[in-house]
């Protein structure tokens, strides 16, 4: 039975999919991967998420997740079924966000993680959220929660990522690319680029929404991810599956 992986961002766990678990039916068997955490490069935390899940998947990767989606669907062909990615990107490092980068990474190492990521939760969120404290501390927290040395690690596998855009024309699984309209790391046309190189890809933009898509608008992302969860198992559909309820 094909087993729906989510995959999260940097320095993320299961958290940041609270809102996608508790609305995915159980015949999904979806399963929240922590691979980032124990591996150093975008290339073997793929290998090691195939290793570990056998037999037919459905990825779905958000920010630095969607790069290792895109990885293991390249690396896994047929074997991958469905193919999600919320706020991601599918380009090499840029020399300018690599030395912010560097510059995040000493400060990081210097035990002021804090610090860098209060500047950067206007970033994350959309300009009408950035002010909500509760939602900006989920997210302190689970990124504090996973410590320098994850934080430093895993920048460093973001920065010596592949350029995926080769291998995406070669990816022929269904597609579902979500992003949302202000983000402001993962930019709105870097999300249009990738859905156009996938053959078999469907686009959603999500209206004010910044980078954190699965927190800052759940309802709209459970919408459209189950609905393209329905369309990928067609007439097949595992008895007992339920229309998902609709949010508009």
């Amino acid at each position: 039975m094909t087993q729906l992986i989510l995959i999260p961002g940097l320095a993320s766990d299961h958290v940041m999919w609270q809102a996608q678990l508790a609305a995915l039916p159980a015949h999904h068997r979806a399963h929240v991967t922590d691979v980032a955490t124990r591996h150093d490069s975008i290339e073997t935390m793929a290998t090691a998420l195939l290793a570990e899940h056998p037999g037919d998947l459905i990825l779905c990767g958000a920010s630095m997740g969607g790069i290792v989606a895109m990885q293991a669907a390249h690396q896994g062909g047929d074997r991958i079924r469905g193919l999600a990615l919320l706020g991601t990107n599918a380009r090499p490092e840029t020399d300018e966000v690599r030395a912010l980068r560097e510059a995040a990474i000493t400060l990081f190492a210097g035990g002021r993680a804090a610090e860098v990521l209060r500047a950067n939760v206007p970033l994350a969120f959309h300009a009408s959220r950035s002010c909500d404290k509760a939602l900006a501390q989920r997210y302190m927290d689970f990124v504090l929660a996973a410590g320098a040395d994850q934080l430093i690690r895993q920048n460093r596998a973001i920065m010596a990522r592949p350029d995926a855009r080769r291998n995406l024309p070669g990816i022929n699984c269904p597609a579902l690319v979500m992003w949302g309209d202000s983000d402001q790391l993962t930019p709105p046309e870097a999300n249009r680029e990738i859905a156009a190189l996938l053959p078999h890809a469907q686009a959603v933009e999500l209206a004010q929404c910044g980078h954190m898509l699965t927190m800052e608008q759940p309802e709209l992302v459970n919408h459209h991810l189950l609905q393209w969860l329905q369309r990928l198992a067609g007439p097949q559909q595992a008895e007992g599956t339920t229309t998902p309820p609709s949010w508009h």
